[in-house]
């Protein structure tokens, strides 16, 4: 079988460690996320994936992230099922299929090689499309400004990579445009972000996380109607039960600690223009 030759670099090559993390998860007999498409895509990768030396750490919060990302989305479906999802830095995961709902309508954003590759293991329906184009160039919103909505916006390993001002320029642009959305992210604290770069997989890499925060709430400061619904901690996943012993162990022990449990978690925000009062919906029940 002829494999695809890929040439990515720095943060677009990061996009390999959830797909692989994902794939060798999905082997298990109990895994704590189940996803054939990342197997399938692994094994016609050409691509050493022994030499992104992925810590065991690292592939149990990854699968973990990417099962509580799922949840949500499956939560918004069941109270609106027609509407849209927008995951921004898609890489090549394969939400769509996991968690689609014959109804909803969806859009993969990313790097336009990102998305030539996607395009070589994914295809574009009437419910199912893709975006090529960098987060921070918005002309891609205009894609999505004649959906009626309602919108949530999931960013799964991306917030990382933005710097601060760019985190903020996305959300205040989110917020503005789509006002009344859900905006789900992972999150390093500023600690994690100053560390991370000691990180096995991102040295091979080379991609450089330049933000982190230690005090969510102070995203809700950068405009009126910014509001945070949810702190999810990985110390809380109900997959911590899968792991063997020391795993269990290790986020107990973590779960004792602030410091430790806001090194990585995930948030959850409404954003909503002030002047428009209450959004015509509700929102999420935390988990």
């Amino acid at each position: 079988m002829k494999k695809e030759k890929i040439k990515l670099e720095k943060e677009k090559e990061t996009l390999l460690i959830p797909l692989y993390c994902k794939a060798l998860e999905s082997k298990k007999e109990t895994p704590i996320i189940s996803d054939n498409k990342a197997i399938e895509i692994v094994s016609k990768i050409e691509y050493d994936y022994a030499q992104l030396k992925i810590p065991r750490q690292t592939h149990v919060t990854i699968c973990m992230r990417a099962k509580q990302f799922d949840n949500y989305v499956r939560e918004f479906l069941q109270k609106y099922p027609k509407g849209v999802v927008v995951q921004l830095g898609c890489g090549l995961d394969s939400r769509f299929s996991r968690v689609d709902n014959s109804t909803v309508e969806w859009y993969d954003l990313d790097y336009p090689e990102v998305i030539k590759l996607r395009k070589s293991f994914y295809q574009e329906t009437d419910r199912y499309h893709l975006i090529p184009s960098p987060v921070m160039e918005f002309k891609w919103i205009d894609n999505l400004l004649s959906k009626k909505g309602p919108f949530i916006f999931l960013a799964e390993g991306l917030f990382m990579y933005l710097k601060g001002e760019e985190a903020k320029s996305l959300i205040l642009t989110l917020q503005k445009k789509f006002s009344g959305s859900m905006l789900i992210f992972d999150s390093y604290s500023v600690l994690t972000a100053k560390n991370v770069k000691r990180h096995p997989s991102l040295k091979k890499t080379g991609a450089i996380i330049h933000w982190g925060i230690d005090d969510a709430h102070d995203i809700e400061k950068w405009n009126p109607g910014i509001r945070l619904i949810e702190e999810w901690y990985f110390t809380q996943s109900e997959e911590i039960r899968k792991l063997d012993i020391f795993y269990r162990i290790i986020f107990k022990i973590a779960g004792l600690s602030p410091v430790a449990r806001k090194a990585h978690r995930i948030l959850v925000f409404q954003l909503q223009r002030k002047e428009q009062g209450r959004v015509p919906y509700s929102y999420f029940t935390p988990f």
